[in-house]
């Protein structure tokens, strides 16, 4: 089953520490954790360990991650899900969807609900690495959608890609 651990270092070795940007949509943000998520929270004294349980609790334990036997898989999914939002377990049930042709499966539903069913499909894919290579094609095919929409948005647009080239 997929760790935690792992994937969070991997996670805060893109995420970084505290930066305030004014041109940045997240706001403040510290270990990838934003203001505009977290109101309540003193971003700036955030701690690391803080920042863990929240991942952990928020993203991780949310979309039933540590249900997922592909560690990649379920790495990309947290990253995603920590810079783009809950859709991307609406992606995850989607790439199936486009992968599943060879496995003799019928489609899951695509409604971000990682229940018992998009767990069982993705841990019985017989190729899970296509089913990540789509994931990364939907979280680039959306930054440049971003970028497109809001070309202000293109200074990040290399860290972005960052993320996807990274998996």
């Amino acid at each position: 089953m997929a760790e935690f651990e792992k994937a969070f270092k991997a996670l805060i070795g893109v995420e970084g520490g505290y930066v305030n940007d004014p041109a940045d949509p997240g706001g403040e943000t510290k270990y990838g954790i934003s203001k505009r998520s977290y109101p309540s929270l003193n971003i700036a004294a955030l701690t690391i360990t803080q920042a863990m349980g929240i991942y952990k609790r928020d993203f991780w334990d949310k979309a039933r991650l540590d249900e997922i036997v592909d560690q990649a898989i379920a790495e990309e999914v947290f990253d995603s899900m920590v810079n783009i939002g809950p859709k991307v377990m609406r992606w995850l049930q989607r790439a199936y969807n486009l992968t599943n042709w060879n496995d003799g499966n019928r489609d899951l539903v695509v409604d971000g609900v990682i229940g018992s069913g998009t767990i069982a499909a993705i841990n019985q894919a017989s190729r899970p690495e296509r089913i990540l290579k789509t994931l990364n094609g939907l979280q680039f095919g959306h930054y440049v959608e971003c970028v497109e929409n809001n070309p202000k948005l293109e200074k990040w647009f290399g860290g972005w890609l960052t993320r996807v080239w990274e998996r």
